[in-house]
């Protein structure tokens, strides 16, 4: 048996620095662990210039990665370069080899998984993916192994860091999105294009891959009804605060029946509720069990350092297999890919909850119970109304509270309202959800 486990690097930007330097720093604790030596062999990018400030050995690194793929030395693939290809192919191309493969790719995974998860199935050996959700939070392995006796009945939180950070940010200091956005761009805590962090696009390839683990449902990642935070304003984290609530870009599963309900949209919840408190560059997330009721996992949701530790424990996960003392079978999601079944989605219109809506209104006698009038013809109950800006140029802002209504119904009262001219601007509507962690069994 092999005392000396070979891991392959393809991709040496911030997360593949961290695997790197947490593979050097802790190679005697590993070898105490495994009883074998796991050991850097080769490292592939693109460039080989820069300085990461890791020394490697003359000749480790390489601009092939096919060639680190097939070397007879590499035990264990590591893909950190993300997208879809060239990852895609390199993944494949390892999994045929008999690679055991480690990857941090939510959106690969989210997109192509069908055809990735079953060629790791077909293998027979390990595809860890777990610093793909959460970063550092072991959010997969709970999902997949610690929760195995339960039944997972809904799942939600907030799994985008760049996002939750904006939020937090807007409502501490009562600044615009641009203003929060260009310097979060200019610490680097976001990226010079912001799309996949502010348009929820992240937060629903980590959510495709959550419900597969924890409903055992296949959920096409275009499927996901998707909505971002660039329309958010300072003024609704104002109203948010005054009525008791939070606003956070949630990911949200719920099983309900034979269907799943599944969004990713800035939502409003109770301030007293645990995700409320969860800022910056965090990430949190709940699981509702059947038996053992709530948990909440918290942590930083990415980074070097968090996200190399969660690509260790996978690289760790797949030695122990290559020495024959895995603990678990090598299937990615915890069950053959034959036992997953499609999901049936709860229609985007048909989602229920209660509703925040803020419009700009004509200030004109009558205007308000025109308004009221027009959601009550679309079954959509008003339970408060708050005016408190000042009139400006004839318009003034109101904000409705309403009671449990379906999202098709807000939609239509809202475009028939636009219709009538009675209001300036889109209205801005953001889904209040008062039951989370309710689910009922």
């Amino acid at each position: 048996m092999k005392r000396v486990l070979g891991v392959g690097v393809i991709g040496f930007g911030t997360i593949g620095t961290g695997v790197i330097r947490l593979l050097q720093a802790q190679e005697r604790k590993l070898h105490d662990r495994l009883g074998a030596w796991l050991r850097l062999v080769r490292v592939a990018d693109l460039d080989l210039e820069r300085d990461r400030g890791v020394e490697l050995p003359h000749g480790m690194m390489t601009r092939d990665a096919t060639e680190l793929i097939d070397a007879a030395d590499v035990d264990i693939v590591v893909e950190l370069i993300g997208g879809y290809e060239p990852a895609r192919s390199f993944v494949l191309d390892a999994l045929r080899r008999g690679k055991c493969v480690v990857t941090a790719n939510k959106a690969l995974l989210a997109v192509h998984g069908s055809e990735i998860f079953q060629a790791a199935e077909r293998a027979g050996v390990p595809l860890g993916f777990e610093a793909s959700v959460g970063g550092g939070i072991p959010i997969i392995r709970t999902l997949r192994d610690g929760l195995v006796g339960d039944r997972v009945r809904a799942i939600y939180g907030i799994v985008n860091g760049t996002s939750n950070y904006i939020l937090t940010e807007m409502s501490r200091n009562r600044a615009s999105f641009e203003e929060v956005l260009s310097r979060a761009q200019a610490q680097g805590l976001a990226e010079a294009d912001p799309t996949y962090d502010v348009d929820g696009i992240d937060a629903a390839h980590k959510l495709c891959l959550l419900i597969q683990l924890a409903f055992g449902r296949r959920v096409p990642f275009r499927a996901i009804p998707v909505e971002g935070i660039r329309h958010v304003t300072a003024v609704d984290m104002q109203y948010a605060a005054e009525l008791g609530y939070a606003i956070k870009l949630l990911a949200i599963a719920k099983l309900l029946g034979t269907h799943i309900e599944a969004r990713v949209a800035p939502t409003m919840i109770r301030r007293e509720h645990v995700l409320a408190d969860v800022n910056g560059a965090y990430n949190g997330i709940v699981v509702q069990g059947e038996a053992l009721g709530q948990t909440f996992y918290y942590g930083l949701g990415a980074g070097m350092m968090p996200t190399a530790t969660a690509v260790l424990a996978d690289i760790v996960d797949a030695a122990r297999f290559l020495l024959g003392e895995a603990s678990r079978t090598p299937y990615p999601l915890g069950y053959r890919w034959s036992q997953q079944r499609e999901a049936k989605l709860v229609a985007p219109e048909s989602v229920e909850s209660e509703f925040y809506l803020r419009l700009s209104l004509a200030d004109r006698p009558g205007v308000l119970a025109q308004v009221a009038g027009i959601l009550g013809r679309e079954k959509v109950s008003i339970a408060a109304v708050v005016q408190q800006g000042q009139q400006q140029n004839g318009w003034v802002p109101v904000v409705m509270r309403t009671h449990r209504a379906r999202f098709g119904q807000v939609q239509r009262a809202l475009q028939r309202i636009v219709r009538t001219r009675m209001v300036r601007g889109a209205p801005v509507t953001l889904p209040i959800e008062e039951e989370l962690g309710k689910e009922s069994v």
